[in-house]
């Protein structure tokens, strides 16, 4: 993470700070777009049914209060494949800061957490059943971070193909150029539906991610949702 956390450092003077979350989103869409079989969501069990997706969409777990309850709520970031660093941060932002008391984006969480919680569930699950509308509701990935608690590592289960674990930074020991040193390293883990792909496309997955994120160089900030009127494009789960 020695790349990221300079790029991290250089930014922050400008008052544009970055969120680990965001380069774990950028490096993710684009692995997954060279994986298209992890691109994917299934529905059943006796005789599973896989679709693929065209695009990327990246699914953010979210620690928010609503209507006085601590609540976990999941944004849904499209299009993840094409856009810049800056906005992703932008997307992540716009989340992390509303209020979901009041955002157009939660208004169908609203609605499930004032029914029953029996109903609530089994109108989600209804809800992100039609695999045609799963990509939309769901994302394509997760990503579940922890690393603002001292936190090193977990496997968590989001409910798509492909859910990353992030865990803290933290200078740890590493051999660099055969000399023992200390680096910032953080614990990426990678939680996958076999039903969809085998623990060798999985390992492809974790690699590209990894590699990514330890090579990450800095790009222009010319994507197409650098404007951000293209927020409105996101949509909101509830997690189960």
């Amino acid at each position: 993470m020695t790349r990221v956390q300079r790029h991290r450092d250089a930014m922050r003077p400008h008052g544009r700070p970055y969120s680990l979350v965001a380069y774990v989103l950028h490096a993710a869409a684009r692995t997954l777009a060279e994986h298209p079989e992890a691109n994917a969501a299934v529905r059943g069990r006796l005789r599973p049914r896989v679709a693929r997706y065209p695009g990327v969409s990246g699914k953010l777990a979210l620690d928010k209060t609503l209507d006085g309850q601590r609540v976990v709520l999941a944004a849904v970031l499209p299009g993840l494949e094409r856009s810049t660093l800056a906005g992703i941060q932008r997307r992540i932002d716009h989340f992390r800061d509303g209020d979901p008391a009041v955002m157009p984006e939660f208004a169908g969480a609203r609605a499930l957490h004032r029914l029953p919680a029996p109903l609530g569930a089994l109108l989600y699950r209804l809800g992100v059943r039609p695999l045609r509308r799963r990509a939309e509701v769901f994302g394509t990935f997760a990503v579940s971070s922890l690393g603002h608690r001292p936190v090193d590592g977990f496997h968590s289960v989001g409910g798509t193909t492909v859910t990353l674990g992030l865990g803290q930074v933290a200078e740890r020991p590493a051999v660099r150029d055969g000399r023992l040193t200390t680096a910032p390293l953080m614990r990426l883990s990678l939680t996958f539906d076999h039903r969809v792909i085998d623990g060798a496309e999985a390992a492809d997955v974790l690699t590209g991610v990894k590699e990514r994120l330890e090579e990450f160089t800095p790009e222009p900030d010319d994507g197409p949702d650098d404007d951000p009127s293209g927020l409105s494009a996101a949509r909101e789960a509830v997690t189960p």
